[in-house]
């Protein structure tokens, strides 16, 4: 797969040439051991771990002059090897299809030259060195994600469901898990048929890594109000809870109130009417009921594409 077009490498080597020659230089020299270090803390549960390794050895290097150039730069540096990098990480057909996209839209993200936004910074640094992988267009998949037992204990501890217990440990929820998040600047599948090839691909991906525990989520669109309040968003929680997944809850914070405010008048009205308080749940799908699903989802598919 052609991974890196004449046209792609060209615009990532726009994005180097505007640094000096110097900084490009100094960028070469801590490229190697600021990836390292932001693979060895890709496992932790922050997802921003990686990307504030990278910013540290930025900052280690530039001190005060460090500038978005230079953040685009080793963004695009890392994107230039990619090729050897996404091979080694032996990913399943389905996601290195989507893999031209996302490549094309990094290269024309970094030579934009927007404003470089954190959440942009942290998914562009995990990209970039595959750890995280496209899963849709608009999802991309962590590929070691933890659910720690304090989590699920907290949960039943706070009134939540002690189910959640034999739910975890069936699970073997001690083992890495994949994460999915949503990619914001690309939301065309943000839709039920979109969060459904996500999972799909998720599902792909276990069946090459028999260690992993399954995928789960973690938003405050998993909320359960939700399926009254912005019914249009239900199937996010309710169709993994319909084929084996269940959920930890995490609480509230004012950044799941940010982000359910602001894309909903009538979320926005209730929150502030004191109505309604956005809570963060993380939705774990389990590998073998994640697989059983995808594996009746494509069945079905070819039964459709049969019949057609």
């Amino acid at each position: 797969m052609d991974l890196l077009s004449p046209a792609r490498i060209a615009a990532f080597e726009t994005v180097l040439g505007r640094i000096s020659a110097d900084d490009r230089a100094r960028l070469h020299e801590l490229k190697d051991a600021a990836a390292t270090a932001a693979e060895a803390s890709a496992p932790h549960w922050d997802f921003d771990q990686p990307a504030h390794r990278a910013e540290e050895a930025l900052q280690a290097a530039f001190g005060p002059a460090l500038t978005d150039d230079h953040r685009r730069a080793l963004v695009a540096l890392w994107a230039l090897e990619m090729p050897a990098r996404v091979p080694a990480a032996d990913l399943p057909p389905a996601v290195l299809a989507l893999y031209p996209e996302w490549i094309q839209r990094l290269a024309d993200f970094l030579t934009a030259a927007d404003p470089y936004d954190r959440d942009f910074w942290a998914k562009d640094v995990r990209i970039a060195l595959v750890l995280s992988v496209p899963g849709a267009r608009t999802q991309m998949i962590d590929l070691s994600s933890p659910l720690g037992p304090g989590q699920v204990l907290r949960h039943a501890r706070e009134g939540w469901g002690w189910s959640v217990i034999p739910a975890w440990a069936a699970a073997q929820a001690w083992k890495p898990w994949l994460e999915v998040h949503t990619e914001s600047r690309e939301l065309s599948d943000f839709n039920e048929a979109g969060w459904d090839r996500a999972w799909a691909t998720a599902a792909e991906i276990l069946r090459r890594r028999p260690h992993m525990a399954g995928m789960l989520g973690s938003s405050w669109f998993y909320d359960p109000p939700l399926e009254q309040i912005s019914p249009r968003l239900a199937y996010l929680r309710l169709n993994p809870l319909r084929h084996g997944a269940f959920m930890v809850h995490q609480g509230p914070g004012e950044i799941h109130t940010q982000r359910a405010a602001t894309s909903s008048p009538t979320r926005k009205a209730l929150i502030e009417e004191g109505k309604y308080t956005a809570r963060s749940w993380i939705v774990a799908w389990p590998r073998a009921a994640l697989i059983r699903w995808a594996d009746g989802r494509k069945a079905e598919q070819q039964e459709q594409a049969a019949a057609a």
